[in-house]
């Protein structure tokens, strides 16, 4: 489930095929039948996040400020001249690993994507979604029964999320996070981005997000040429 995100992010940024129409309609495919999710829910939220890296209440990433977290120095210091105390912040880097990481996919995306098709009219994502459902049930009923299926796709959602979560966050929340200054856009995702050490295991592990700067910079570069 991680590899097929990597891998319909390739789809959605157009980075793999020289014509759009393909990568639309194979980033259905991936997004849709191999992960349950719908390719318009993706394209909305992560191209607003392109536009406006760590930019607050335009970047839907760093959405999670100020309800469970405290996020860069500038919003910080903001809350605590409010005196705004939603969450203990001194304590975020402890309950990080448990808000943050394991409940993002199962406990959040599971039932926003749904609503986000239904809402819009998605009507073609949603048909696409239901075919991962019905294939996953197919295939893991006869062995696992209902409960064992449930729980399957449960810590499956699990893994995927604390693997999720680690890679798009290491390389944007060291940065620089505050309200859209109107800087210009090339120093916007410089400001916002930063890489993690190359390594086979690495790029393999991130997708080659860990090349984060090249890929916000050249956002249509097929991944593999990110190091040159």
């Amino acid at each position: 489930q991680a590899q097929a995100g990597w891998l319909q992010h390739d789809f959605g940024h157009l980075s793999v095929f020289s014509k759009s129409r393909w990568n639309h309609w194979v980033h259905k495919f991936v997004i849709g039948h191999l992960k349950g999710a719908p390719a318009s829910w993706w394209n909305h939220l992560h191209f607003q996040h392109h536009a406006k890296p760590n930019c607050f209440r335009k970047d839907p990433d760093v959405n999670m400020h100020p309800l469970f977290f405290a996020l860069g120095k500038t919003l910080s210091v903001e809350l605590g001249v409010q005196k705004k105390k939603f969450m203990p912040y001194n304590h975020q880097h402890k309950y990080f690993f448990i808000i943050g990481p394991p409940a993002l996919v199962p406990l959040y995306f599971q039932w926003y994507i749904f609503y986000f098709a239904v809402q819009r009219k998605q009507w073609v994502d949603l048909a696409w979604m239901l075919s991962f459902y019905i294939r996953f049930f197919l295939t893991y009923l006869p062995f696992l029964g209902l409960k064992g299926t449930l729980g399957l796709h449960l810590l499956v959602r699990f893994i995927e999320s604390n693997w999720f979560v680690w890679i798009t966050q290491m390389n944007h929340i060291p940065m620089h996070i505050d309200y859209d200054k109107n800087v210009d856009w090339f120093s916007t995702q410089l400001q916002a981005t930063c890489n993690v050490h190359q390594s086979f295991f690495n790029d393999w592990f991130s997708g080659h997000l860990n090349f984060q700067i090249e890929h916000h910079l050249f956002p249509t570069m097929p991944r593999h040429n990110y190091w040159k």
